[in-house]
């Protein structure tokens, strides 16, 4: 009995002493996140599928929101060999169609035909330059057309990780000999796998890939190869360290990678956007337009 009563008195004392812990979360002010990933998947049709979706980052644990934009536009530019401007040859103005979406796509109701022609990509020294305006603030950021091999195969292999329940997929592709080229594989369900040629380059690739057990027998999966600059590779590569999947790499708000998009308030030049006197005054996102293979699988 003295044991038990001794044993009871230590309990009610641990729990006379519980104090309640307020865990202090980190904080700031709503970061714009843009997510300006164009996959042109088909080079036969007449346009490219532009698509701009905009949100802002939120407190821990919450879901980020949707965003408005003053307005949004793509300039379609032709440069020199040094970089200069030599013409501008179009531009493309985007609108949300349905309002609060932060979904932005052609202006179908503009009075000139505002959709990206998709010979436009055939041209040689092309870039593409994304300007928009949110909350006052403008922002800006410029990519190139980035082609990409296809997909050779894809097969369901047997072997396993850690636990011997993991799915492997084998996935194989040949590299174009005549460029340095990177590669983002897109596995479904926000996983990524970035990988260059510097030890395969011209020659056959195959690597396995391994998904958990929570994989049923028949289910569908969509793999897809990603056309990449060094630039947009090594932002995904970092967003894969950073997020490990959990969430999405354009969809979890902790991800503070740089991206190509910059804060260009109050700049007379947008080609200066090193942000020098400001380097925190950045977005997080991307723009790219990238070439884009995909096949599917089912799972046995």
């Amino acid at each position: 009995m003295k044991k038990v009563f001794l044993n009871m008195i230590v309990f009610l004392l641990l729990v006379g002493c519980e104090d309640v812990v307020e865990i202090e979360v980190p904080t700031e002010e709503p970061r714009l996140i843009v997510n300006g990933i164009i996959r042109v998947s088909d080079l036969s049709q007449p346009y490219l599928p532009v698509e701009i979706r905009v949100s802002e980052t939120n407190s821990f644990f919450e879901e980020t929101p949707v965003t408005s934009l003053e307005s949004i536009l793509i300039l379609t530019e032709i440069y020199n060999e040094d970089g200069t401007i030599i013409e501008q040859t179009g531009f493309s103005s985007l609108i949300d169609l349905d309002k609060g979406s932060g979904i932005y796509v052609p202006n179908p109701n503009f009075s000139t035909e505002q959709r990206i022609a998709t010979s436009v990509l055939q041209e040689e020294n092309v870039r593409f330059v994304l300007i928009l305006e949110h909350k006052g603030r403008k922002y800006a950021a410029t990519t190139r057309y980035v082609p990409v091999v296809p997909i050779d195969e894809i097969r369901q292999g047997s072997e396993t990780l850690f636990s011997g329940e993991e799915k492997e997929v084998i996935v194989s592709f040949t590299d174009n000999a005549s460029r340095d080229d990177f590669y983002v594989f897109d596995f479904d369900f926000g996983q990524f796998l970035v990988t260059e040629d510097s030890f395969y380059q011209g020659e056959s690739f195959e690597f396995s890939y391994f998904y958990n057990n929570d994989l049923k027998s028949g289910q569908e999966l969509s793999v897809s190869i990603l056309g990449a600059d060094r630039g947009f590779y090594n932002y995904m590569n970092l967003l894969i360290e950073q997020t490990e999947n959990n969430l999405g790499v354009f969809e979890t708000p902790v991800a503070t990678a740089r991206g190509n998009v910059f804060d260009i308030t109050g700049l007379d030049n947008i080609d200066v956007v090193d942000n020098v006197e400001r380097p925190q005054a950045f977005p997080l996102g991307y723009f790219a337009i990238i070439q884009s293979f995909s096949e599917t699988i089912t799972i046995e």
